[in-house]
């Protein structure tokens, strides 16, 4: 990820962050990042349950969420912080993790984090990834999250919340979400559909609306879990 994103808030401030992880040590050192790229830390959490109260009072930007902690684990208390009782603006929850394909990861992501960091993370990198969920898009390694998501898509024998029906989708937006699903950003879809970058990010938004989707994270989930892209199907789309 560049890190030209890094000093770029639209004039509203700097995001505002509740770290929750049960080390210390990774608390501290993130804070200390954080700071000195003048982003304010707001609150921190040891577990899950801490992180759901202290986010509720501090009404923060972004929440670092460890995956794995003690009692409520970063799971549950990113379906609480999102979940129905979530204020209208809820903060963008980004994922820490130690293991890139972790199935909590995954299941994460389907109830509305907005993407995940691994804990080994550089300095820049997480700077600029706070700064990029606060402004509303989604945190995507596309190699990493394809591989992820096609680990775990349609293996639980469940419906998670997000499924829509993909037929309130023009044919273009089905292009532009499989395209999204494979990974290509929004340049690359731009210059494969022959569209301008504006436009694709209209029809993404189109996307996220009309499948009540949070962000581009749960795009991509989508775009599996509804049989759109097959685990494996690899290939580059066409522009049709």
């Amino acid at each position: 990820m560049s890190t030209e994103a890094q000093h770029t808030d639209d004039g509203i401030g700097p995001p505002r962050v509740v770290i929750a992880d049960d080390q210390g040590l990774v608390r501290t050192g993130f804070r200390m990042i954080l700071a000195a790229d003048g982003i304010e830390v707001v609150g921190e959490a040891t577990d899950g349950e801490e992180a759901v109260a202290v986010v509720r009072r501090t009404l923060p930007d972004v929440v670092l969420m460890d995956i794995r902690m003690p009692d409520t684990d970063g799971l549950e208390a990113t379906r609480r912080i999102l979940g129905p009782d979530a204020p209208s603006s809820p903060p963008r929850v980004i994922i820490l993790t130690t293991y890139d394909l972790d199935q909590y990861v995954y299941e994460a992501l389907a109830v509305g984090a907005s993407g995940f960091l691994l804990k080994d993370v550089t300095p820049e990198h997480l700077a600029a990834a706070v700064r990029l969920v606060r402004s509303g898009d989604a945190l995507l390694a596309p190699s990493i999250t394809r591989r992820l998501v096609e680990r775990h898509a349609r293996r639980t024998g469940r419906t998670t919340t997000m499924h829509r029906d993909l037929s309130t989708l023009t044919r273009r937006e089905l292009e532009v979400l499989e395209s999204l699903a494979r990974g290509l950003s929004n340049a690359e879809l731009a210059a494969r559909l022959h569209l301008s970058e504006a436009t694709v990010k209209t029809h993404v938004t189109h996307i996220l609306a009309k499948l009540q989707l949070r962000d581009r994270a749960q795009a991509v989930i989508a775009a599996y879990e509804t049989g759109l892209i097959t685990p494996g199907s690899l290939e580059t789309p066409s522009a049709g």
